[in-house]
């Protein structure tokens, strides 16, 4: 009777390894896609916070990208039985090994060199720009951050060596294009000339449109010097337009935008004496100039409760508030920004492998 309980036992625990075995791969599915992509989003939030934060006081910025993941799972067992029967009593021992091995394997690449010149030191296409447009991102969000003038027209720069303060015409064209923009007056394409070099025209549409677009459409022309009544415009890269028929967009690259973002950074006041770093800039004045003024980025030095992205710096912290929706979708665009500029190939997306078996 004992040996046949042994024997039930033993074939018990072999049938639940074996099931265990089987479905391993499986139930890891969703739970490792899941974790995996809040790892690598938070991760990604807090390294472009960190790099601000460090612009701010001139450090240098260090970008890492999370080139592979690999995550192996291994599930191994043992079974052992003796029994021993003796008169007048009997012995019977059962004995069960498991082991469990979970081995991911994570790749990190530094952006250095060619690819960090290509990725942040070269200005972003205005076809870029405009595609993010013509995609549904709000032109007050798109020009104040990515455009550095526009036929002429120059924006606010907060530091270094341009520092001035922006040309209110400039917002102006902002708030105009951006009423344009949400009456659906306003599209791009992408036109072929002759040698096959690719020309990117925005136009205007002329028909059921309010006097109130009409009117906006008449005085962005005036503003940019553009000729009355054309319905396409062709848009180049560069500070002055080359006609009447262009609008030219001086536009900034990755690291610049980061310089203006780091200098909006609200730092403690004891960092500023100690001279860790320079004081901020007054807040704009103008209404005009308010439209570039689009993330708040705090400082203290308790760790923040709501925090959609917080870092930990010369032992304060610095945080964007998640109630502040404003700079969260700022902060948003801004890494969509970094996978526009992006040029690398397949090669260098995260790759998550796991293992089923």
């Amino acid at each position: 009777m004992k040996r046949r309980f042994i024997m039930v036992a033993v074939a018990a625990m072999t049938a639940a390894f074996l099931v265990g075995c089987g479905g391993i791969g499986p139930q890891t599915v969703t739970r490792d896609r899941f974790n995996y992509n809040t790892a690598i989003s938070n991760s990604w939030k807090q390294q472009t916070l960190l790099n601000i934060i460090k612009l701010r006081y001139a450090d240098m910025p260090v970008f890492v990208e999370v080139a592979s993941i690999v995550s192996g799972y291994t599930l191994e067992g043992s079974i052992n039985l003796s029994a021993t029967f003796a008169s007048p009593g009997d012995t019977q021992t059962v004995g069960g090994v498991g082991k469990y091995t979970d081995r991911p394997t994570i790749t990190y690449v530094p952006i250095t060199g060619q690819q960090f010149n290509k990725s942040f030191m070269t200005p972003i296409p205005p076809q870029a720009i405009l595609f993010l447009m013509q995609s549904g991102w709000p032109i007050d969000l798109i020009f104040p951050l990515t455009v550095d003038a526009v036929n002429g027209l120059r924006s606010r720069v907060s530091a270094g060596a341009n520092l001035r303060a922006g040309d209110p015409e400039f917002y102006r064209v902002i708030f105009l294009l951006r009423e344009i923009q949400k009456s659906g007056a306003v599209g791009m394409r992408i036109v072929k000339e002759n040698d096959q070099k690719e020309s990117t025209v925005m136009f205007f549409h002329q028909k059921n449109i309010t006097p109130e677009v009409k009117a906006a459409l008449r005085e962005l022309r005036t503003l940019l010097g553009l000729r009355p009544g054309g319905a396409e415009i062709t848009v180049s890269y560069g500070l002055i337009p080359g006609s009447d028929r262009e609008i030219a967009m001086l536009t900034r690259s990755m690291l610049h935008i980061l310089i203006e973002m780091a200098i909006q950074v609200d730092v403690p006041a004891q960092h500023v004496a100690d001279g860790r770093t320079v004081p901020s800039r007054s807040k704009p004045d103008s209404a005009e100039e308010k439209i570039g003024q689009l993330i708040d980025i705090k400082s203290g030095s308790d760790k923040p409760e709501n925090a959609y992205a917080a870092v930990n710096y010369k032992d304060h912290w610095f945080w964007i508030d998640d109630r502040d929706f404003r700079s969260k979708r700022t902060f948003t665009f801004l890494m969509l920004l970094f996978s526009t500029t992006e040029s690398g190939g397949r090669e260098g997306l995260p790759l998550v492998t796991i293992p089923a078996g």
